[in-house]
């Protein structure tokens, strides 16, 4: 097993590029179903989630081709409508094939999902939404079973906007019968792109980019070729990464998609340029501390909230960083405290009392974005911090070490 190594402590410059969304690239993936053809898309991160959701799409009978961050799946010969437990309980995106398969053949059979450890996640706004559609939901031996003749269009509401089931609920009703309306829908750019999409596909989705949509139902879809919008979260932390280390560019970047995080960072002290699809970031004379609380889009990703964390670690003052969306994802902070920080929790809060520095340890990996906190932490502290159980971090950030050593820091992979 593999763990990463930082002596930390060195300044980042220079330029480094953001690559396509492991949030949108899988949900499209899972729409490439709906079509009987060849879909293309352009700017596939390599990542174990994307490793996944391939080896799931060829389960299920697609034919995919890989390279150069080109991925080419033709679905023109689906003849399965299962997707294992051994490959949903590593990652839960799996789940999103399931509309598209309920939409286009009727039938899905999905394991309960797995995945990342924090958080209830549960599938039943999914559920609720494909019942509403008019399929028929059983639970057997660990295993969702939905059938349905033909989907019909309904009126469905989340009481909390949610991205995955706004994807789902989405790719089933695009082939339903009549007009689906979703009330609080997610808003996030990676559903807006998935949208997108199946317009380009052949789909009727009114209010893209709302938080109402109304979609008509047509016959069929066609393939298309598209281009994956850049990772915010990988933006994002590279930015928080940037915010004591030094001077850096992030290209290949929607500064819309960061506002919030931009904002904050400013408000720490540090000097922010946007320039087109290029995002520079100067760190201050001084980090200030900066309380934070996530919110659903256009608010603060909780996907970022473990780096923010990081970096208020190291901040004059104190901070306090509230998660409204995953109450239980702080796995990360006792991780940060054997590196010298000072945070206390209690339940959904953590306050963060700025330190004059952190030191190298041994520290491990719990969840993707707990790992990237760690590599901030450890990039910022003083002495040699071993990060263990990386595979966390493969899933969701492409090559983070050479993009990382590319900007000046002292940062390797070895065996353990």
């Amino acid at each position: 097993m593999d763990k990463l190594v930082i002596n930390g402590g060195n300044p980042l410059s220079g330029s480094v590029t953001i690559s396509g969304a492991k949030n949108a690239v899988l949900p499209l993936m899972a729409a490439s179903l709906l079509a009987d053809g060849k879909t293309k898309l352009n700017g596939v991160p390599n990542l174990r989630d994307t490793s996944t959701m391939i080896r799931l799409l060829g389960m299920v009978g697609a034919e995919t081709e890989f390279r150069e961050q080109c991925l080419t799946i033709d679905a023109s010969k689906v003849n399965s409508f299962e997707a294992p437990y051994e490959l949903v309980k590593t990652m839960r995106a799996s789940f999103y094939v399931m509309g598209p398969l309920l939409g286009r053949f009727g039938e899905a059979r999905v394991s309960l999902p797995g995945g990342c450890a924090w958080g209830p996640r549960p599938v039943d706004y999914h559920l609720k939404g494909f019942e509403k559609l008019g399929a028929q939901i059983v639970l057997e031996d660990g295993y969702i079973i939905a059938r349905a003749k033909k989907l019909k269009g309904a009126r469905i509401h989340f009481e909390i906007p949610s991205v995955g089931a706004t994807a789902n609920i989405v790719m089933a009703a695009v082939l339903a019968e009549g007009t689906t309306r979703i009330t609080n829908a997610a808003m996030e750019p990676h559903i807006v792109q998935v949208c997108e999409v199946l317009n380009e596909m052949g789909a009727q989705i009114e209010g893209v980019g709302t938080n109402i949509l109304k979609i008509h139902g047509v016959g069929s879809l066609n393939p298309v070729e598209v281009t994956t919008i850049p990772d915010m979260i990988e933006a994002g932390t590279f930015l928080m990464a940037g915010a004591t280390l030094g001077n850096i560019t992030l290209k290949n970047v929607k500064a819309a998609h960061l506002s919030i995080v931009m904002q904050k960072l400013e408000q720490a002290g540090c000097r922010i340029h946007v320039d087109g699809d290029s995002i520079s970031i100067e760190k201050g004379d001084q980090l200030e501390a900066v309380d934070m609380t996530t919110d659903v889009y256009p608010g603060f990703p909780t996907d970022l909230q473990a780096q923010w964390i990081a970096l208020m670690s190291l901040a004059n003052g104190s901070s306090i960083i509230m998660d409204t969306i995953y109450h239980d994802r702080f796995s990360h902070v006792p991780e940060l405290v054997r590196l010298g920080a000072n945070i206390s929790l209690e339940n959904n809060v953590a306050v963060v009392r700025g330190v004059k520095k952190l030191r190298g340890a041994q520290v491990m990996s719990t969840d993707i974005r707990a790992s990237a906190s760690l590599v901030i932490a450890g990039l910022m502290a003083e002495g040699r911090t071993d990060i263990s159980r990386i595979y966390h971090i493969d899933r969701g950030y492409e090559g983070i070490e050479k993009k990382f050593q590319s900007l000046g820091a002292d940062i390797y992979r070895e065996s353990e």
